[in-house]
């Protein structure tokens, strides 16, 4: 009877003992388990109400309530990525700030795009940018890898492009030969899905409105990849177009109606595309552009030579051993009629990228919008209402001449 009852008293403590060590392995490991949830979250930035750059500033108080959602790295990691932003490791140097090349310490390759303290314009740009490109995902656009706010530092990380961008390329003697006919036919290609993918395919609809050779990023296979989103708008619905008293671009991009007017659009953008393809073929760059036997623009010498059915005289001398003619003739077709005068004149994005990829006959060009390089500078309209303000837009590799003009309250 005895060892009967001291049986039975080992199997209730055995059972306490086994109750007991379940429930502190279980709580352990929910324990472990709230951390590893913790942990993720807090590598989310959640941001409500408004960024502030300088609280002392009253102009960046009221910055509107977006709700953005990014991945968020600490200052000490970006230091230390990039050698505490070492003159070494600087990319280029724009209106929003310094770029530095970063490393990580599992050995990812990253941009770092630093707000300047002196920057005027770089908050709404921030913003704007992961507003725009947060949640965007195509090959053919730059991945935003995260941000950085503290210290009182503004920060966005993204994927480290290693050939820089596509100016330094088509624009420069010595690197131009670089890049032969497939690849700038591939670039031309990438550029209109990426474009493409930003008015049709992602969730708002954007127009980048600063579309031009610096902000075309190329990666280690010469893949085009647009970026800097700081002058984007995007539109939802049917929206398809707007005004503004502030227009922001880069002079030989902007389409006529944006320049003057202040009206943009996805045609805005065409527009832009068509002058970057242009440029391609030809290895020139529109503004400035100078000819001896006339004064035009590149827009205006090319639509000259296609009319006189001259239209391979255009090529760059570079990659005419490279060249597809057929390709080529199509690329400067497509390129003239995205930059006509008229918007209603322009092909849409999803139009130029089938026009591109296929046989399909092309309708004729009319006149491109800015024939000469005079048109934008004499046209007595704009300069009686107009003020025009150099400032800088950000390049991965260089700073490019920008203009910023508004509107003259009469």
């Amino acid at each position: 009877m005895a060892e009967a009852s001291r049986l039975s008293k080992r199997k209730k403590n055995l059972k306490i003992i086994i109750v007991t060590v379940l429930s502190v392995g279980f709580a352990i490991l929910g324990f472990c388990l709230i951390l590893l949830v913790l942990r993720k979250k807090k590598k989310k930035l959640k941001m409500k109400g408004s960024i502030q750059h300088d609280p002392g500033e009253e102009k960046n108080k009221e910055r509107g309530k977006e709700d953005l959602e990014l991945p968020l790295f600490d200052f000490d990691t970006i230091s230390k990525a990039t050698d505490n932003f070492s003159q070494q490791n600087k990319l280029g140097q724009g209106g929003f700030g310094p770029v530095y090349k970063g490393i990580l310490e599992k050995g990812q390759e990253i941009a770092v795009k630093r707000l300047s303290k002196k920057s005027s314009q770089g908050i709404d740009e921030f913003k704007n940018e992961v507003l725009c490109i947060s949640k965007l995902q195509h090959r053919n656009l730059v991945k935003l890898l995260g941000c950085c706010i503290e210290r009182q530092e503004i920060i966005l990380i993204y994927e480290f492009m290693p050939n820089k961008s596509l100016d330094s390329f088509i624009f420069d003697q010595k690197q131009s030969i670089l890049l032969d006919w497939p690849k700038r036919f591939q670039i031309i290609n990438g550029i209109s899905r990426g474009l493409l993918y930003l008015h049709q395919d992602s969730r708002l609809r954007i127009i980048h409105r600063d579309l031009k050779a610096s902000n075309i990023l190329l990666d280690y296979e010469m893949n085009p990849k647009i970026s800097d989103f700081g002058l984007a708008r995007s539109f939802g619905g049917d929206e398809t177009e707007a005004n503004t008293n502030r227009v922001v671009g880069t002079y030989g991009y902007m389409s006529p109606e944006y320049a003057i007017d202040g009206c943009f659009s996805i045609k805005s953008d065409v527009f832009s595309f068509g002058v970057l393809v242009l440029e391609i073929v030809s290895g020139r760059r529109n503004r400035g552009f100078s000819h001896p036997g006339h004064n035009l623009n590149l827009l205006g010498h090319a639509w000259r030579l296609y009319n006189e059915d001259r239209p391979l005289e255009l090529l760059d001398e570079m990659v005419r051993s490279s060249c597809n003619t057929s390709q080529v003739l199509r690329s400067i077709h497509v390129g003239l009629l995205c930059v006509q005068q008229s918007p209603e004149d322009r092909p849409s994005m999803a139009t130029a990228v089938l026009m591109l990829s296929s046989e399909i006959s092309l309708p004729q060009p009319k006149k491109p919008g800015y024939f000469t390089e005079r048109n934008f500078v004499e046209d007595d309209s704009l300069s009686s209402n107009l003020d025009v303000a150099s400032t800088n837009s950000l390049s991965m590799n260089n700073c490019s001449t920008s203009i910023e003009v508004m509107y003259i309250n009469s």
